[in-house]
């Protein structure tokens, strides 16, 4: 994460993973992050970037959670943030 990001613009977008077959069904029992999609088994990164692409803040999902299911709470860990840019109607 950046150590000191520029609070003037910041990004905010999603992006797929693709887990492994086998990757689900593990002895704990922490959530996993792992969904079911089209694709198989996959994570979703939602991630937060500043104006120079350094990374600000994530968040980890299953890959079946839609972008609008997690922004609000993205967005209110960027209190300081002047500009949120975003796609999908966000």
């Amino acid at each position: 994460m950046a150590v000191d990001p520029d609070w003037e613009w910041e990004f905010i977008d999603g992006s797929y993973v693709k887990a492994h077959q086998h990757s689900t069904g593990g002895a704990g029992q922490e959530g996993q992050a792992i969904g079911k999609s089209r694709a198989g088994n996959t994570t979703k990164i939602h991630l937060v970037v500043d104006g120079y692409g350094l990374p600000v803040k994530f968040g980890i999902t299953g890959g079946e959670v839609n972008v609008c299911s997690v922004v609000a709470d993205l967005i209110a860990r960027l209190s300081r943030a002047k500009v949120i840019v975003a796609d999908k109607g966000l």
